[in-house]
């Protein structure tokens, strides 16, 4: 768990490899965190254009975080549980809009790719 003398970026940095080392995990987030920054951007961008965008920018938010979560649990590793409402928005706003995009843009991404062994994920019925 944080202690409170560690800032959430480093903390989230630190802890992040660990909770994204599946490949179906990290091409969830791959795809859902794009969708979820669209959607921070629709519900910003409403009172200022159109209140017809907090809907739909709330559903893509909500929709990136439940795939999001379905991908957490194939890792071997579980995020740390939240410790409530303001630790959830921080820690959810900071990993869509820097640490994932920082993990990407570092090469993590990638040598995660590489390191995740196809035969130990979770196998579906589709497969």
């Amino acid at each position: 768990m944080m202690e409170r003398s560690e800032k959430l970026l480093p903390w989230q940095w630190k802890l992040y490899p660990d909770n994204h080392a599946a490949r179906r995990n990290l091409l969830l987030h791959a795809l859902s965190v794009p969708v979820f920054q669209l959607g921070t951007l629709c519900l910003v961008a409403a009172p200022f254009t159109s209140l017809t965008w907090v809907l739909p920018g709330v559903l893509a938010m909500v929709g990136a975080m439940a795939v999001q979560g379905r991908g957490h649990r194939m890792e071997h590793v579980a995020p740390v549980p939240f410790r409530g409402p303001r630790d959830v928005l921080a820690r959810i706003l900071a990993e869509q809009w820097v640490t994932f995009p920082r993990f990407v843009l570092s090469g993590g991404f990638a040598r995660a790719w590489r390191a995740a062994d196809p035969a130990s994920e979770p196998r579906t019925s589709a497969s």
